[in-house]
């Protein structure tokens, strides 16, 4: 059960990564019908895995990965790509140890 759940995690942060790719290929990619494109097969891909991860992982531990595994990649994203300020939030959540942190309260 416990490889079951590094996969699960895995999916989730994957779909995560997804999220925050398809969000960076809107603002950085030029060609409508490209941008589009892109958007719609990240997003497919972070469906895709975000449903695998759910068959590993409870339903809030699955959202709650997938969530942070986005927040911070978008917002390190907006960081080095955009030149955008990050939130104090942000900034605690990186320096707490970001995805390790929260991974550890949602053993169950």
């Amino acid at each position: 059960m416990e490889g079951n759940n590094k996969k699960g995690y895995a999916w989730a942060i994957s779909a995560g990564l997804n999220a925050a790719l398809a969000a960076v290929s809107a603002k950085l990619i030029t060609p409508q019908i490209v941008r589009y494109g892109l958007v719609i097969l990240f997003n497919a891909t972070m469906w895709g895995c975000y449903v695998n991860s759910l068959k590993a992982l409870s339903s809030l531990q699955a959202t709650v990965t997938n969530f942070a595994a986005n927040f911070l990649s978008s917002g390190l994203a907006g960081y080095f790509l955009f030149q955008e300020p990050l939130s104090f939030q942000q900034r605690m959540t990186l320096l707490n140890g970001g995805f390790h942190s929260g991974f550890g309260a949602l053993q169950m």
